[in-house]
């Protein structure tokens, strides 16, 4: 009896998804991370930064604000919280009325609360100020991680991840560098340095919003900036990418996620497992935004604003390196479990290391290693969810793994606060960092990781550049 069954075309053969890219494939790749990338990456940046700035105004701000260790960390709990909840309505929202005008509201309106935060007068007015920023940062993260999905192959996504989200190294190295400046106007037209920090870094979010209006575009079909040729080449890479998924073992059919109700769906014990391991990690991410200036000025005693500036940007230049190479040797051996594990425990290593070493002779050398592991991951980690979660529900799926997670990051800086009340040193709080990442390498371990397509060979891993600001340069095939 011959077989009925309609033959695959050559164009989305699973067998052929691993050839060289087309010259066509190449050029709208390339204009993908050129046109979209760039402007992403300088959008995080001051995302990020009005995220963490508040780390290095306590370095002043504290003492005149009369604020403690713990209250300072409540500030920035009460901001993750407001983060964890609105993240998920913020990426509904986005769904409906778009990437393009919700991304540009969200920005205009944390821009004006983060600027604001320069005129809080006590706790109770910084505890506000910093919930409303939460409020309207919560959806930008997880809604440009579901945006990216709409634009990049599964093949490419966690360079374009990690490309995206080495914002994070970068605005931390630059940051800290210009903070330390910016709290040297001390005094300048009757300013504290604290209130001309949030100024000059919270006002260029409502000017990059009104940018976004008039650069980004909902989807690839609605991008005047990709031709017809441009459209067709991407949309049969995005069609490879359904037709090629591979599900691991035990991982629940495609014709039996149709059947299941969205919220089913999501709430899945991988969905689940994703959660807790980006819980462990956030605790670590958060520590480090926010309490690496006052954990340095205690290891530094006596330096300037300026002198721990450039102590918290060194170990940024290793990031930034980092996550590049990271991510790409990831995505060439399409291997995601020990590419987004591994970091946990050098992170976990470094951190323990920080609480051992001499600080009068090396003050810096913990913090090398575990802001170099930590956040490279990022990119890596991302890859994964996307492949578990179908197209209709990956908004809220992304929404609900990076908001739930994001719990850590409202529990370490409480938690790390109050153990620095409670014993004096920040030693203890840099274990209880490292023992939540040792736990998130085990989950990372336990997932059923699925692989998306094979290994690629040598010929097919042949690679364009494609060259970004800042000396950055991400390899593409």
């Amino acid at each position: 009896m011959s077989d009925t069954s309609p033959a695959i075309p050559e164009s989305i053969d699973p067998a052929n998804q691993h050839k060289a890219l087309t010259a066509g494939q190449q050029a709208v790749i390339k204009k993908l991370f050129r046109r979209l990338i760039v402007f992403l990456f300088v959008l995080f940046i001051f995302s990020f930064l009005d995220r963490i700035n508040i780390g290095f105004a306590g370095l002043t701000m504290g003492r005149d604000l009369g604020l403690s260790a713990t209250m300072f960390g409540l500030a920035t709990t009460l901001f993750y919280a407001a983060y964890v909840i609105f993240g998920i309505p913020s990426n509904i929202m986005l769904s409906i009325v778009g990437a393009r005008r919700w991304i540009a509201t969200i920005m205009v309106l944390w821009g004006i609360a983060s600027t604001a935060t320069m005129f809080a007068t006590g706790p109770t007015s910084l505890y506000v100020l910093r919930i409303l920023v939460g409020i309207t940062e919560a959806g930008f993260l997880p809604g440009i991680l579901l945006y990216l999905t709409f634009w990049f192959p599964a093949y490419f996504r966690a360079r374009a991840n990690a490309l995206f989200m080495v914002a994070m190294p970068v605005t931390t190295a630059l940051g800290s560098i210009v903070s330390g400046y910016i709290l040297s106007l001390d005094g300048v037209m009757a300013l504290k340095g604290w209130q001309w920090l949030f100024l000059l870094e919270g006002f260029p979010s409502v000017l990059l919003g009104v940018m976004v209006w008039f650069w980004l575009d909902d989807s690839p079909d609605k991008a005047k900036w990709l031709t017809k040729e441009d459209k067709k080449c991407l949309q049969e890479m995005m069609d490879n990418d359904r037709l090629t998924l591979v599900q691991p073992e035990g991982a629940i059919s495609h014709h039996a996620m149709q059947q299941r109700s969205m919220w089913r769906e999501i709430f899945t014990p991988v969905v689940m497992m994703y959660t807790l391991a980006y819980f462990c990690l956030t605790n670590t991410l958060s520590a480090i935004s926010i309490w690496t200036p006052q954990i340095l000025q205690s290891f530094n005693q006596g330096s300037s604003n300026i002198t721990i500036g450039l102590l918290a940007a060194v170990p940024q230049i290793c990031t930034i390196l980092g996550m590049i190479y990271w991510s790409r040797h990831s995505d060439r051996r399409q291997e995601r479990r020990h590419h987004t594990a591994l970091p946990y425990l050098f992170a976990a290593a470094g951190w323990l290391l920080a609480s051992a070493t001499d600080h009068k002779h090396d003050p810096d050398a913990g913090d090398h290693y575990g802001f170099d592991r930590i956040i490279q991951r990022n990119g890596d980690f991302w890859t994964t969810p996307d492949q578990s979660i179908s197209l209709r529900a990956r908004a809220i799926g992304i929404a609900v793994i990076n908001a739930t997670g994001n719990i850590g990051s409202a529990l370490s800086p409480f938690m790390i606060g109050w153990l620095k009340d409670l014993t004096g040193s920040f030693n203890s709080g840099l274990w209880f960092v490292a023992t939540l990442l040792v736990i998130g390498a085990g989950i990372i371990w336990a997932i059923p990781m699925q692989s998306s397509r094979p290994r690629a060979t040598r010929k097919e891993r042949r690679c364009v550049t494609v060259r970004l600001p800042i000396l950055i340069s991400a390899r593409v095939r």
